[in-house]
């Protein structure tokens, strides 16, 4: 399927690994000029390098997306680089696992610090490249949730969060002033997905054994999600087929939350 992306232009954040990368590569392989930013130097310039074997302008910025002042100076390089943007990717988050599963042993700062990395890294983000887009006349907006913001099942402060991020996507689709210039705004819902380096891939290398059996009885597809599957739904929610698509929150979680 043709998503008729060729040419737009993308930032996607926390790009350099696991579904940040895929939706950068998935992007690239539909036509689009991809920029990513990430903390690690390493793992971006690999990830530039991939995207531009595919054809496409790629490009790499070191930042932190709690950072505002990281945030206002990715948006200023890819103005006074490109001065244009349709597409953005609010991708950085995380915090799943922090604090303690004793809620009232887990201090207030947990609360703060997983609410910035995921809800404010989003705001700033969003904020910064909606004049972008609102010149273009044409922008998409999706943020990388979960289904632990959708439901309960994930430790307190990350559901919180990660339910926070999907209100912003809702309530700014309700923009009359932002929707009729063209921009539309949407989150995606993974539920455990495998990604190389990360505590799912930890716990299944210590126990293969054990991991495949949970897996097997909780999974109805008997397997865990790929970024690539979650890269494949957000790039055709970026996409002109999908335009009627606004303030939805798609659930790509191979049917996982029927047991929260």
């Amino acid at each position: 399927m043709n998503l008729g992306l060729d040419g737009k232009y993308a930032l996607v954040t926390g790009g350099s690994h696991g579904i940040g990368r895929a939706i950068a590569l998935t992007l690239a392989d539909e036509g689009c000029n991809v920029a990513i930013c990430a903390r690690n130097k390493q793992r971006i310039d690999e990830v530039v390098g991939e995207i531009e074997r595919k054809k496409v302008i790629g490009k790499g910025i070191m930042a932190d997306a709690t950072n505002p002042d990281d945030v206002t100076r990715v948006v200023n390089e890819i103005t006074i680089s490109w001065g244009r943007l349709h597409i953005l990717i609010n991708n950085v988050g995380g915090g799943g696992s922090w604090g303690s599963d004793d809620v009232e042993q887990t201090p207030e700062n947990v609360w703060r610090e997983v609410y910035d990395k995921n809800v404010m890294s989003a705001i700033r983000f969003t904020m910064s490249c909606l004049p972008l887009m609102r010149k273009e006349k044409w922008g998409r907006v999706v943020t990388v949730s979960s289904i632990c913001g959708r439901e309960t099942g994930g430790r307190a402060w990350y559901s919180v969060a990660k339910s926070a991020q999907i209100s912003l996507m809702k309530n700014l689709s309700a923009n009359h002033d932002l929707v009729r210039d063209g921009i539309t705004f949407n989150s995606v819902a993974p539920g455990h997905i495998m990604i190389p380096d990360t505590g799912l891939d930890k716990k299944q290398k210590e126990n293969p054994g054990e991991f495949s059996k949970f897996v097997s009885e909780n999974f109805p597809l008997g397997r865990l999600g790929s970024p690539e599957e979650v890269a494949s739904v957000v790039a055709f929610m970026c996409s002109d087929r999908a335009s009627l698509l606004n303030g939805s929150s798609v659930v790509i979680d191979g049917g996982q939350s029927r047991f929260f």
